[in-house]
């Protein structure tokens, strides 16, 4: 606001005052209108891909989210979703209609992915033989409903993978998830300085505990914040 009100005694100190007033009060107004969006809050959902529910890649998304939280505390809130107890049949996404008795979880998800509220998504999956868990690709096939509109155009995407072996294979899980991002004219982002590649990387000991991975949490927090930057940025 004080940036403001310096235009305000700017437009006075210049005599756009009084009679020029038809013209300094519209842009007054316009500039404190721009400022009080630019200050409302923004939402960024973490995804959890993995069907066991609260192990390694939903930790390794919260960590992503709460770095992205610290980054402007007052202004974004994070939402962790997981998809382990729901149901989202991938088939639907080919135009077929819904089974009888088959419940769909991801209309829902499908209204909070696409609320105007939300200026950034990051997805974690799990590697599965090179690729990401059928959770995680079933719930992308299901974007095709979004992708009509381009609802998704403009929020910020990053990408989560775990691993079992520090190179098992997380960088084409986080190639894949950024390719249906790219799809829907999302504005992707790595996991920034001084890690800066393609999203984070984080490896599974075997003891269900990430945190002994440093370098993993290293992208995790890296990650986490370049999303919120870009986000912020953006609105």
């Amino acid at each position: 606001m004080a940036r403001w009100v310096s235009r305000r005694r700017f437009l006075q100190a210049t005599g756009w005052t009084a009679a020029g007033a038809g013209l300094a009060a519209p842009a007054v107004a316009m500039a404190e209108s721009a400022n009080t969006a630019s200050e409302q809050k923004i939402k960024i959902l973490g995804i959890a891909c993995s069907p066991r529910k609260g192990k390694t890649t939903a930790q390794a998304v919260q960590v992503a989210l709460e770095s992205a939280k610290a980054v402007a505390p007052d202004r974004i809130d994070v939402e962790l979703i997981e998809l382990a107890d729901l149901e989202i049949p991938g088939y639907v996404a080919a135009g077929l209609p819904l089974k009888e008795g088959q419940r769909d979880d991801f209309p829902p998800l499908a209204e909070k992915l696409a609320d105007k509220q939300t200026a950034g998504i990051i997805i974690g999956s799990p590697v599965y033989f090179g690729n990401v868990s059928y959770l995680c690709k079933a719930f992308l096939d299901r974007w095709i409903v979004l992708r009509k509109q381009f609802a998704l155009s403009g929020k910020v995407g990053g990408a989560v993978a775990v691993g079992a072996a520090r190179n098992g294979g997380q960088e084409l899980v986080l190639q894949s998830i950024r390719n249906a991002m790219l799809c829907h004219e999302m504005i992707v982002v790595g996991d920034g300085k001084p890690t800066a590649h393609w999203g984070a990387t984080v490896w599974n000991n075997g003891k269900d505990d990430i945190t002994q991975d440093d370098v993993g949490m290293a992208t995790l927090k890296n990650l986490g914040r370049r999303v919120a930057e870009v986000a912020l940025a953006c609105r």
